[in-house]
């Protein structure tokens, strides 16, 4: 059970049938607002949750010692916002329809551009059409004839070669997500995450794992990892995954580049159809 503010509790995979209808039910398409997402990124995070009652809650977390809070199902009253704003530094993952609440409460609201997440239309990353994608075009083409390749769904006894891909992937990048991306493996099913997996001349070099956001018009890419020096082969992933897609999702979201510049670039190249934004709000 979740406990009632101000109490709060650890995020428990108990709390799933509770809160995963709700983050379903939510339309902007905040890559942070799913169940999965909180679960797998609690520890990351330091993640609490807490109930507001109204079919409210509130998440909590730390990110550098800097304690911040979400309310990813609406607001409370002022008082209570007084209160958060008090004991929080600031309020994260503020959604486009909250800007003008909180605002209007007088509280100071701020663009948090390293948090926007990438949109990408379905079909511009199957086609890749245009001077501006030829690049990627180029890169597929020569991972395609050099290469012999096969793409499977990340089912359940597939899931060993996805681990072998994500211990490599770790001795070549460092720890970076790899916690979360484990997890995220081990409890796939349980989680409701979908994906594929890869493989090059025998051999399980890459998978992608994410699930449906947006109230089903888009999905979301958690994690894509991939190994070795094959050329071309994180575009091919791309393409590929986006290919066997249902066409029901209109858009991608491949989520935030944190400020890392060469990865804001390499998002930029993709020609992203727009962001979902997020802001940061704070006490006056």
């Amino acid at each position: 059970m979740i406990p009632l503010y101000p109490n709060l509790s650890d995020i428990s995979i108990d709390f799933r049938t509770a809160l995963h209808p709700l983050f379903k039910g939510l339309k902007e398409g905040i890559s942070e607002f799913t169940f999965a997402n909180i679960y797998l990124f609690r520890e990351t995070h330091n993640y609490q949750i807490s109930r507001l009652g109204d079919g409210l809650f509130l998440i909590t977390g730390i990110d550098h010692g800097s304690p911040f809070f979400m309310l990813p199902f609406g607001l409370p009253e002022k008082g209570l916002m007084d209160e958060l704003f008090q004991k929080f530094v600031a309020m994260k993952c503020v959604s486009d329809s909250q800007v003008p609440e909180l605002t209007g409460m007088g509280y100071i609201v701020t663009e948090d551009r390293d948090n926007f997440d990438y949109l990408y239309l379905r079909e511009e990353l199957v086609r890749l059409p245009g001077a501006k994608l030829h690049k990627k075009r180029t890169l597929i083409n020569a991972f395609v004839d050099n290469y012999s390749y096969e793409g499977k769904p990340l089912t359940e006894e597939r899931t060993g070669d996805a681990l072998n891909v994500l211990e490599k992937w770790r001795e070549e990048r460092g720890l970076g997500d790899y916690s979360a991306a484990r997890e995220g493996l081990d409890m796939a099913d349980e989680l409701q995450l979908c994906g594929g997996i890869y493989y090059v001349n025998g051999q399980p070099a890459a998978y992608t794992l994410g699930e449906e956001i947006a109230g089903g018009e888009a999905f979301v890419i958690h994690f894509e990892k991939a190994i070795g020096e094959y050329k071309g082969l994180y575009q091919f992933v791309n393409q590929s995954f986006a290919s066997i897609l249902p066409k029901k999702y209109r858009t991608i979201n491949r989520e935030q580049d944190l400020g890392d510049e060469g990865l804001r670039q390499a998002k930029m190249t993709y020609r992203p159809v727009g962001f979902v934004k997020k802001y940061r709000a704070r006490k006056g």
